[in-house]
Order: structure tokens, then sequence, then C-alpha cells
């Protein structure tokens, strides 16, 4: 491959090699500081419309394979990375990375310094930029990436949803679902949802429906589910106005499960705002306290919006909403709860991939959540 070029909207360039596919890509540079778990990165919708930079210099040295992808393709715009290993040494590898980015048409970059990329998207936040290994011409592509679309105000989560609702039976590897017929039966809205998640909800002893994004509360309910989650997914939540409909709708009729994306969509169906995070949370190392235990969990995130808990109202739909935990890097919030309206969500992945498990405890919190509903159904 020959040479690439990475600039951004405030004009830091770096020039690099080619790797994966030919061609540009643009989208919001961000980084991402997990040391493994590349494939899923790459897969997980809820990159969509971003470049992402691996923090960690060596990425692809374990090749890729049918198991590890978090959807059927790859979802981000561009890659880059510090140094793309040519050898893969892993015996479930069954292709090496740079191929497979060149038949998934990402367009990447590697052999420039992600340190002070990194650095300066710390300082300065994330960015839109642009990679290119068509043309190397700074000026004809800033003019290019000055006319790009943004992320703010675009809705891409119609962009990452599935046409049509499916079930969903494979539970978490080495973790089957409890013997015998489960009673619950959890829909969840694709907005961009990860296998893993599923793969959790099925392993706590659930029945899973996944349904598009865009499906209405009615259908929802007639599906007659025990609970209900909102995945997470990609970019700016305001824009995906039915998805917050339908939740407003669902709100205090079914318990409901927030992840990421989720969260936003839960806060806003109640009352909230959101705002832009500076440089976003990416990557598995972000440390959260849990506010009612005191605990600290390590914990998965990819998110460049969050809740503003201070404009949830006091009274209506949002009113006793609380944080129930923080993230111990900048104070932002991180879950929030309404336990009369039967409702909870967190900010980060408990599902992980990649990252860690420490937090898979909340499927179960989910589970009690639907059980104590139902027996309290069942009694009255």
């Amino acid at each position: 491959m020959g040479k690439a070029v990475l600039l951004l909207e405030d004009g830091f360039e770096l020039e690099g090699e080619a790797v994966g596919a030919e061609g540009e890509a643009f989208g919001e540079v961000v980084f991402n500081t997990s040391i493994s778990g590349y494939q899923e990165v790459l897969t997980d919708p809820s990159y969509r419309g971003q470049i992402v930079t691996m923090t960690y210099p060596l990425i692809g040295n374990y090749g890729v394979n049918p198991e590890d992808g978090e959807s059927p393709r790859a979802w981000l715009s561009g890659f880059i990375v510090r140094e793309m290993s040519q050898l893969r040494s892993n015996w479930r590898s069954t292709m090496d990375l740079p191929a497979w980015l060149a038949d998934q048409g990402i367009v990447g970059i590697q052999g420039v310094d992600t340190r002070a990329l990194t650095r300066h998207l710390r300082m300065e936040g994330a960015k839109h930029g642009v990679i290119s290994s068509a043309s190397l011409d700074r000026g004809s592509l800033a003019k290019k990436l000055a006319a790009a679309p943004r992320i703010v105000g675009v809705d891409l989560v119609r962009e990452v949803t599935c046409a049509a609702p499916y079930e969903w039976t494979e539970g978490l590897p080495g973790a089957p679902p409890p013997a015998g017929a489960t009673r619950r039966h959890v829909v969840v809205m694709d907005c961009g949802v990860k296998r893993n998640i599923l793969r959790h909800l099925v392993s706590s002893g659930n029945r899973v429906t996944v349904v598009p994004a865009a499906v209405s509360a009615q259908e929802i309910l007639r599906m007659k589910p025990d609970g209900l989650v909102i995945s997470n997914g990609p970019g700016d939540p305001e824009p995906v106005h039915y998805v917050i409909e339908t939740v407003k709708q669902l709100i205090g009729k079914v318990p409901l499960f927030g992840i990421c994306l989720g969260q936003q969509m839960l806060g806003i169906a109640m009352g909230g705002k959101t705002y832009k995070l500076k440089f976003g949370h990416h990557g598995g190392n972000h440390p959260v306290k849990d506010l009612d235990t005191g605990r600290i969990a390590i914990t998965s995130q990819n998110h460049g919006f969050n809740v503003d808990m201070k404009s949830l109202p006091s009274g209506g739909p949002g009113g006793g909403t609380r944080t129930t935990h923080v993230n111990l890097y900048d104070g932002t919030d991180e879950g929030l709860e309404n336990r009369e309206l039967g409702l909870f969500s967190v900010q980060y992945h408990p599902e992980a991939s990649p990252g860690p498990h420490e937090s898979g405890y909340l499927f179960a919190r989910f589970a009690a959540l639907m059980d104590d509903r139902r027996n309290r159904a069942e009694k009255n």
C-alpha cells in the first residue's frame, strides 16, 4: 500500500501508510483505550460515523475470526493505528486484520504518532476528520471535509437498526440458559445492539425478541413483554425522536433497562436533556462508582453524549429519577433509576466485549425487576 494522510478540521495532520481499503473516509475522530478487542470495536454499531484511533500501539496481532464480531459487519468510518501487525498468531484466527479491513471497505492509516493524536483530541476535543489514501492534496481534502456531514443533529440509528423483528437464542459461551422453560420475554429495541447484550439476556433466562428501532409502543405491547431493553447505538440521541416517543409511551407500563444510548433515550423521554462530551468515553478502563454500594467497577464505554441529570423535571414522568453511578474520571453521570416507574439504565456497557466483566450483574438485576413486577401483577 502507498501513503495516506489524516487531516482534522482544525488543521492537525499526520501522514502515514495506507491500510485496508483505498479511498477517503470522513467522520468524527475519537480514541479508544482498549488494549485488545479491536474486532469488537470495529463491529460495534455505536461507532457509526466515527474514525477510531486505537491508543495501544500494536493492533492486529491475533487476526480476526467469525465469532468475535459484535455485529455482522464493520460500522465505523475509518481506522487509525500506530502499527498494524502483518502476522496473526491465534488458533481461532481465519483472516489477518489488514485483509479484513479491505474486505469490509474500511479505509485505514498506520505508521502515525497515535500518542500525539490522542493528546490533541484529549486537549482540543473530538474533531471531524478525513483519512485519504486516494489523494494527499490537503487543500482538496480540507474542502471536502468542510462540506461533509457531522454527527450532531443526525439520526444514525436508522443506518444500523435491523430491518425486521427476529428471535435471538444464543447465550454466552460456557454459560447456557437456565434449565427449563423461561417465563420472561424480553423485547430489545435495536438502536445498534451488540450481540453480547443479547447473549447476556439469553443466559439470564429470557426469551429474546429484537425489534427495529422504529417499532411503535403499541406493537411492542402486543408482544406482551416482561421487559424492554433500549440498546446502545451511535451518535446524537435527540434526532431519534421516534425511539424517544416510543419509550415515553412505555414508561410505567413495562420494566425498562437502558444501555448507553438507551440511557440517553430514557433521560430525554422523561423530560431531560443531553449534551455532547468534549472527547467522549471510549475504551475498557473507565472507573465507575456505584453510589448505593460504594463499589467501583472498571467499565467498558463508548459514547459521545450524556444525560444532564439536573435537567430532569422534579415532577411528571421524570420525578423521582436519581443518579446511581458516576464516572470517576470526570464526574459525569453513568446511571439513573426510577424505582416507582420500574426503570434503570447505565451509560456504560455491562456486556463488555471488549472490556471488563464486572458489571454483568446488571442483567440479573433486570431479571429480578421483571420477576418482581410479574409476581405483583399475579397477586393482584
